[in-house]
């Protein structure tokens, strides 16, 4: 009888002939089985839901009916080994298929194209016009070799010789054949940074304050903390003060509400202010990736040959990482890719980024062979117009001053002076090469006409003076002041240089006179062109009698915590 129970319990379960029935407990089937985690999809959700055994188990019992109907003990036990068997198999599955992901990226990784060293342009050996082109004689000796990465492609070859290779599409209209790619091509390269954790040191170019600043740098670099970089100090006129200045470009930085951790005053020239930046990298790094960002011709390139120079006195990677610096040249777009340069011992690579090309820049609009007249070599000299004589303004500008006149400084800008003082003067700053003329505004059309190419540069030579389109953007300026005595604001040119206004000059030599308590508003016209920008801003500083008539803003407590530091 007892027999016969046990048989309906095990039923419909049969057993090995070498076991006997004595081992087998009806209790003992009841087996406790950690919960595996099985990833299902389900039918209205794209989302895995987890499930274990222990659900699986409810899921089929529900499913089983009651009473007579119910399922055995046994049938239950099948059903547990079943749906274990089932887990197992999609646990495999979602491994190997995790594994196949994981490959793949890592495939994609390592079949980088190798790229020139100098630029940054994937090399190639199929158009000889193009960046990136080798000899492919030479591509594959260094290919066997695995020295691809040591490799200067032709067009950094004819840069490093001085060659203008102009490689940015819509360089002023001229045509440049296979060598050019677009800009928006250039800014696209960058566009990942925003997705991306990393350390940003943007470049800003002193001369060029406004015009190489990046008026849409959170596009590029999102959140990512930013080290400001202001290079080349070392061509602000002979006697500034750098407290001064420093000031000045914080002021400036902080309206523009980035993530500013510093602010530092450097020349890669000389050197000044490359340590500061040097410690602070290492400082804000934290193991991430270190990308130099800025606009064409800015100095990135000469910068980071100066930051390695310096690096590379207590870092050995710094050291030879010097041996294959990025290409310096004059012409934009000289950087076509990102460069990826073995800088730190430690987590995180340095990369030398492609300039972001900006169409309101003068650079944009000249010849690629007028592109040098741009660059000032040395440091500047602020030219004063009208130039103060000893009786007095020089020749015609005694009695009314510069009203009525028009001041052209080279064939890139033209002043109309529509109301001003008798004692206003402006003081340009900018390339020692372009000339500077006056002529009465009525006869300014037919000055400009007859001389462009000739006096007036660049364009240079009459060839390159009839493909100019000419000065097409006119823009109204209304300039206001309270103390005559200090320069009333700046007149920034993209890409060019700046003009200081100052509403008096007592060095001029003229009379006394009541003008100033009437007139609060200078009126200018300035001519550019099409693309090209204007800006109004604070005058920067410059030259001796910067520090003089320079004045620092008081700080609330939170503006002074929150503000960023400036070093030289």
């Amino acid at each position: 009888m007892a027999l016969k129970t046990l048989s309906t319990f095990l039923n419909p379960i049969s057993f090995p002939k070498h076991c006997t029935l004595s081992a087998f407990n009806p209790v003992s089937l009841n087996i406790y089985r950690k919960p595996t985690p099985v990833s299902c999809k389900s039918t209205h959700s794209d989302s895995p839901t987890q499930l274990s055994l222990s659900d699986t188990k409810l899921l089929s019992s529900d499913t089983g009916g009651t009473g007579a109907a119910a399922p055995t003990r046994g049938d239950r036990f099948l059903e547990r080994q079943q749906a274990d068997e089932a887990a197992k198999v999609i646990i495999k599955e979602i491994k190997k298929s995790k594994k196949k992901t994981k490959t793949k990226k890592i495939l994609k990784v390592n079949s980088a194209t190798a790229c020139c060293y100098g630029c940054g342009a994937p090399l190639q050996t199929s158009e000889l016009d193009a960046p990136g082109y080798v000899d492919k004689d030479t591509y594959e000796l260094k290919k066997k070799h695995h020295q691809l990465r040591t490799i200067l492609c032709g067009r950094c070859k004819l840069l490093s010789h001085g060659h203008m290779i102009t490689a940015v599409g819509g360089n002023g209209g001229y045509s440049g054949g296979k060598q050019f790619v677009s800009a928006d091509e250039l800014r696209e390269k960058l566009s990942h940074l925003r997705h991306e954790k990393a350390l940003i040191v943007k470049l800003v170019d002193i001369v060029d304050f406004n015009g190489s600043f990046l008026s849409r740098v959170r596009d590029i670099a999102g959140a990512n903390p930013i080290i400001l970089v202001v290079t080349k100090v070392d061509l602000l006129p002979k006697g500034t003060d750098f407290n001064c200045v420093g000031d000045w470009v914080v002021e400036a930085t902080t309206k523009k509400k980035l993530n500013v951790l510093s602010v530092h005053l450097t020349s890669s020239k000389s050197l000044v202010g490359i340590v500061g930046v040097a410690s602070e990298i290492q400082k804000e790094k934290k193991g991430r990736d270190v990308y130099i960002l800025g606009s064409a011709n800015v100095g990135k390139s000469a910068f980071i040959s100066a930051l390695l120079k310096m690096m590379a006195q207590r870092d050995p990677a710094a050291a030879a990482a010097q041996k294959y610096k990025p290409i310096q040249s004059a012409v934009p777009g000289t950087t076509l890719g990102p460069i990826q340069i073995d800088a730190f011992l430690g987590g995180g690579k340095l990369y030398d980024t492609p300039g972001v090309h900006l169409h309101h820049r003068q650079a944009a609009v000249v010849h690629s062979e007028d592109l040098p007249i741009l660059a000032p070599q040395s440091r500047l000299r602020g030219q004063i117009f009208p130039v103060a004589s000893k009786n007095g303004m020089a020749g015609t500008f005694n009695t009314n001053g510069l009203n009525g006149f028009s001041i052209f400084w080279g064939g890139l800008v033209r002043i109309d002076v529509l109301k001003v003082l008798p004692e206003t003067c402006l003081t340009f700053y900018g390339p020692k090469r372009l000339p500077i003329h006056a002529v009465p505004t009525d006869e300014a059309d037919e000055f400009y006409k007859k001389e462009l190419g000739v006096l007036l540069t660049p364009p240079t030579g009459k060839d390159r003076a009839a493909e100019w389109r000419g000065l097409e953007t006119v823009q109204q300026l209304k300039i206001n002041f309270e103390d005559a005595e200090r320069p009333a604001s700046d007149v920034a040119i993209s890409g060019l240089g700046w003009i200081t206004i100052e509403p008096k000059r007592k060095s001029l030599g003229v009379t006394e006179s009541n003008f100033a308590e009437t007139i609060k508003e200078l009126h200018f016209a300035v001519h550019v062109p099409k693309p090209v920008e204007i800006f109004v801003r604070p005058s920067i500083p410059a030259g001796k009698a910067g520090a003089e008539w320079y004045q620092y803003r008081e700080l609330t407590e939170k503006e002074e915590e929150i503000r960023p530091k400036w070093y030289f």
